[in-house]
């Protein structure tokens, strides 16, 4: 990565994360948990330590990983419907 580009996306995750409408202490426990439905281990080790330094409580960050693992859950729930109507869609060939 060129040093404009990481530059670039350093300023972008400043940006984000900073206070806004929400506090960065609630951001963080989101990247936490958007962290764990994208599966990036490098992101949920970064964003769990943010947001322990945040102030963000063990429970409140194991919190937000089983809210994520509930929604990745459900992401697969749903899609096994289309498995299943194409299933019921197409004859069996003999």
């Amino acid at each position: 990565m060129t040093p404009a580009v990481n530059e670039a996306l350093e300023n972008l995750s400043r940006a984000a994360s900073a206070d806004g409408a929400l506090p960065e202490v609630t951001e963080q426990l989101i990247a936490v948990a958007l962290a764990h439905v994208t599966q990036c281990p490098y992101c949920f080790q970064g964003h769990t330590r943010l947001a322990r330094r945040k102030g963000n409580s063990p429970e409140e960050i194991t919190e937000a990983t089983w809210v994520a693992a509930e929604m990745r859950a459900d992401g697969a729930h749903a899609h096994s419907t289309l498995a299943l109507h194409a299933m019921g869609e197409t004859e069996p060939r003999h």
